[in-house]
């Protein structure tokens, strides 16, 4: 075997650790980069944070827009349930009992107490002996977050101890005691059962109260599927006596625990600003949401008098140098997709959703010189403000539809088409979603039944047979 050298060329990518942090920093959401900028902080006594101005930031409740694409502008699947499974929501018809509805002193004692909190303090005020309370406490530990009880009386007769030798008819009295306590419906075993508890509640001599609890305890799979005629046909009502029942339905609370769990509200700062000045519309960071960091005074003047034993200063200072230099060009390839974004979209800034214009990643990939992965990373987590509201970035992105013109339009626009003509609609005779493709067809906007049909689920807006009213 002849042994010999050789010289051969080849070209890779290498990925510096600089370039790996510049990469990871992008991708950070403003908080998550904070977070990550606290590490830094406590690891390199050479960087550290400039005294922040007395203003608080511009942070603003999370109640974005849906991100309606992916990273490749591509439609999400939708999880929408269809009428087969019924849940509360389409049961009661969308215009249930909700927290915004509730006096102000109810939702901040909800904002301090869980349901079982609130329960064992009406027990409290009642004469019940020890018995009674082992009984209730064990109900009260089979609620779930909604106030169902999760298990049958059987089920719970074999939980109880056996020197208590409990007799079902003593569970039964129990359960009637959980089910008189506030809020109204609590302790019920399923739908059907909770909102009777809240119609046995209402006056006698309600209008439609004697019709809604026949349909609540034996006719929900009819209310949920619309079919009025048959309903009004099982319980012998006329169409007044009906509307009458189904409103008092609509009214009830389907978890009647709902009030009382611990909702977290998540906060997001807006990393830039859009403003209309001078008839142009411009983009700006949030300067309230940028960190401000330096490098420490003391320690740079300790290095330029020769004090460096081992060099680690000299380390931890590139490494400062770095962060601060990789922190300001996440900011700034930010701001410069915002300003291609909004210079795309300046008819949604004007006129709303139905103007916005088909965009994908790679357009802006393009015109920035850009990787389309970059721009992925930069409109994942990254927030615009704008005098229509807090937007993510992603969500000015959204495939096209052909026009029989030969043109596009994007499909969040057509998704704001439908709503305004599902809005607009004879709720007697609901549009169907042939008839919606018919009339954006008469516009001029190619949709297919089935496209129409995608997109009103991705608005959990029922089909026509379910948003029919009397």
């Amino acid at each position: 075997m002849k042994v010999n050298l050789q010289l051969k060329h080849s070209q890779h990518l290498v990925l510096t650790p600089q370039l790996q942090q510049s990469i990871r920093l992008l991708q950070l959401s403003t908080m998550e980069l904070d977070q990550e900028l606290e590490k830094f902080l406590m690891q390199n006594p050479l960087l550290e944070r400039e005294e922040p101005d007395a203003e608080p930031q511009m942070f603003q409740p999370l109640q974005v827009a849906p991100d309606n694409t992916d990273s490749s502008g591509s439609e999400p699947s939708s999880d929408w349930n269809s009428s087969e499974t019924w849940s509360p929501e389409d049961l009661l018809g969308g215009t249930w009992h909700d927290n915004e509805d509730e006096p102000e002193s109810l939702q901040q004692a909800s904002n301090l107490l869980t349901l079982v909190d609130h329960l064992s303090a009406q027990l409290r005020l009642m004469t019940l002996n020890e018995r009674d309370h082992q009984l209730i406490s064990l109900m009260l530990s089979h609620l779930d977050e909604a106030g169902y009880l999760q298990l049958s009386l059987d089920q719970m007769l074999a939980l109880c101890p056996e020197s208590l030798d409990v007799e079902p008819e003593e569970l039964q009295v129990t359960l009637r005691l959980l089910q008189s306590l506030d809020p109204a419906g609590v302790g019920a075993c399923n739908l059907s059962e909770c909102l009777a508890l809240q119609l046995q509640a209402v006056p006698e001599s309600t209008e439609g109260r004697a019709a809604a609890l026949t349909i609540v305890r034996h006719h929900l799979p009819l209310l949920a599927g619309r079919d009025f005629p048959r309903l009004k046909k099982a319980l012998g009502i006329n169409d007044t006596t009906l509307r009458q029942a189904r409103k008092l339905i609509t009214q009830l609370n389907p978890k009647p625990g709902s009030a009382f769990v611990q909702a977290e509200t998540r906060y997001v700062a807006p990393d830039v600003i859009v403003r209309k000045i001078k008839g142009k519309w411009g983009v700006s960071l949030n300067r309230e949401a940028m960190p401000r960091l330096r490098v420490n005074a003391l320690y740079a003047n300790l290095m330029k008098g020769g004090r460096d034993p081992g060099g680690q200063l000299s380390s931890q200072l590139q490494e400062a140098r770095w962060l601060i230099k990789n922190v300001q060009q996440r900011f700034d390839t930010i701001l410069r997709v915002s300003q291609a974004i909004v210079e795309r979209q300046q008819n949604f800034l004007e006129h709303g959703e139905v103007a916005m214009r088909p965009l994908v990643l790679r357009e802006i990939a393009d015109i920035l010189g850009l990787h389309e992965s970059t721009i992925s990373r930069v409109t994942t987590q990254k927030y615009m403000l704008t005098p229509r509201g807090l937007f993510e970035l992603k969500y000015f992105f959204s495939s096209h539809v052909s026009t029989e013109a030969g043109g596009a339009a994007s499909s969040t626009a057509i998704r704001a088409l439908i709503k305004q003509l599902i809005s607009a609609e004879d709720h007697r005779n609901p549009l169907s979603d042939n008839r919606i493709s018919d009339i954006l067809a008469n516009q001029g906007l190619v949709v297919a039944r089935r496209t129409v049909a995608k997109y009103r689920e991705a608005m959990q807006i029922h089909p026509a047979s379910q948003r029919k009213t009397l």
